[in-house]
């Protein structure tokens, strides 16, 4: 079983509860892996939308320093490309990459940028769900996309390897984000609008655009954004998001950002799922073992093959 994943909200959860990633009651430990040929996860440093300025950027720190307390408690190296490495055993290894979910984070200041990049975030939201100092979230109301702020930092971060995250860009901050980016673009947790009529979801324009830009987008398992009353998402509906992307010639821009430790409970994640293993072979039963593969792991560390 090889596993990579776009996103999660676990290393923040962490911190705010103050456990361990080795062995806790999230949805996200590495006890829960063991045997896996290979594990690779992004964890988030999420930020709420009333955090700005200094406030927000202490709290970025804050998680950043708990995530490489927690990789290096348990013999992950940072790598010289700012990606944690571990060896759990001999044919199991993990990674861990440090993400950033709302840019409030800079704290106003593009200079923050450096900070980022010095901790090893290699994938950042420019906003949450609201607005902030880079431009109005999906759930903002009005309209307008980047601010003059938000340009200066996407070209900063690009320019410091830095890859930029659409998940809960409002539409116009989606299209001019990817108007200006010069480098692949991601949407790390959405799935298709054309099925759930959510506006967390991708039109499929949106998809093409991030697919055509070189980036990916992760499926999510939040029943919210599978199914259009949630009390009715199943795996199906999961399998049925997917199908879509990979008509829409998504074989190899699609992966999993599944977005664990990201909603409640009761809510996350979509009923019937087993595990990881079991979603696989149901994947391999509708797809085959070659798409299963790039879609569960290999389209992402791809991507990123020069961090593993």
């Amino acid at each position: 079983m090889r596993y990579f994943d776009l996103h999660c909200d676990t290393i923040t959860e962490c911190w705010q509860k103050e456990c361990h990633l080795t062995e806790n009651s999230l949805q996200v430990d590495w006890s829960r892996i063991q045997g896996w040929e290979a594990y690779a996860q992004c964890y988030a440093v999420w930020l709420p939308d009333s955090l700005h300025g200094e406030e927000a950027f202490n709290r970025f720190c804050a998680v950043a320093d708990r995530f490489s307390q927690e990789m290096e408690r348990n013999s992950g190296k940072l790598s010289p490309n700012g990606t944690y490495f571990a060896p759990k055993e001999a044919a199991n290894r993990w990674y861990g990459l440090l993400t950033v979910e709302n840019a409030a984070a800079l704290g106003g200041k593009v200079e923050n940028v450096l900070e980022f990049a010095a901790r090893g975030v290699k994938l950042c939201a420019l906003t949450w769900n609201g607005e902030n100092e880079l431009g109005r979230g999906v759930r903002a109301p009005g309209s307008g996309g980047l601010t003059d702020f938000g340009r200066l930092a996407v070209r900063a971060m690009e320019e410091n390897g830095i890859y930029i995250d659409l998940s809960h860009a409002s539409p116009e901050l989606f299209w001019d984000a990817v108007r200006l980016a010069e480098k692949p673009v991601f949407a790390t947790h959405s799935n298709a609008r054309a099925l759930c009529a959510h506006p967390r979801n991708l039109t499929g324009d949106q998809f093409n655009a991030i697919r055509d830009s070189g980036g990916l987008v992760g499926l999510n398992l939040y029943t919210a954004f599978l199914h259009d009353d949630p009390a009715k998402a199943s795996v199906e509906d999961l399998l049925r998001h997917a199908d879509y992307f990979l008509n829409h010639g998504g074989e190899n821009a699609l992966a999993f950002g599944a977005d664990w430790d990201g909603a409640l409970p009761e809510d996350f994640p979509v009923p019937g799922l087993e595990g990881l293993p079991e979603l696989r072979q149901r994947f391999v039963r509708e797809f085959g073992e070659e798409i299963t593969e790039k879609i569960f792991y290999q389209n992402a560390a791809n991507f990123f093959q020069d961090l593993l």
